[in-house]
């Protein structure tokens, strides 16, 4: 099998799991478990894939820690009024904490985006960190750096909110079907904004003023 066909299939079982499963696991079980139970089972079956993909790669992908990251605070929300509907923003909890990082770091002499850019350079090799530290002291560079941080902080920030009013002003059942769709396609936006404005910024001369 060709490794492109082998991504499709992993990318496919990760939108089954995270996407159809929980709106199928809580359409079955809310009948007999009432709204707060069938959220709880809901979360199941992302949490064992979590698990699974822990146990397989020795390591937690970004996706895994915001499941159980936000399941975890999901139930302390609960906890403090007793709402389920809690249960249903357990990602965009964690999202909109990230995104509230991302806007902070704008203080930082290097946003987070460039942080997080020298760590994956970092790991390629040192000779690609050093050439990446070298480039981003160009003032373009920063520019774009700056600009991409508050791309990604404003578009998890709106998705946090976005979902949050949702679970709280639609019916359960369409929140959990229609939910997780929203948030990837924001997410898909965000990524193809960075990957276009990143491809632009390669494509032309950069000036060191």
């Amino acid at each position: 099998m060709r490794p492109d066909w082998r991504t499709r299939i992993a990318l496919l079982a990760d939108l089954v799991v995270n996407l159809l499963l929980p709106w199928l696991v809580y359409d079955h079980t809310v009948a007999g478990w009432g709204e707060r139970g069938a959220l709880l089972w809901s979360a199941l079956p992302p949490t064992l894939w979590s698990l699974w993909e822990l146990s397989r790669h020795r390591r937690l992908d970004a996706m895994s820690a915001l499941v159980l990251a936000g399941i975890a605070l999901s139930l302390l929300a609960m906890l403090g009024d007793g709402d389920s509907r809690w249960l249903l923003v357990r990602e965009s909890l964690v999202t909109g904490a990230v995104g509230q990082v991302f806007v902070l770091s704008l203080l930082w002499r290097q946003p987070l985006v460039s942080h997080l850019a020298l760590a994956t350079a970092a790991r390629q090799s040192p000779q690609q960190r050093d050439a990446l530290q070298a480039r981003l002291e160009l003032p373009a560079v920063q520019r774009v750096m700056r600009g991409m941080t508050l791309l990604w902080g404003g578009g998890l920030l709106a998705e946090c909110t976005g979902r949050i009013w949702l679970a709280f002003h639609w019916p359960v059942a369409r929140a959990v079907a229609i939910g997780p769709w929203i948030s990837y396609g924001i997410m898909a936006l965000l990524a193809a904004a960075t990957w276009l404005w990143r491809h632009r910024l390669l494509q032309r001369p950069l000036q060191a003023a």
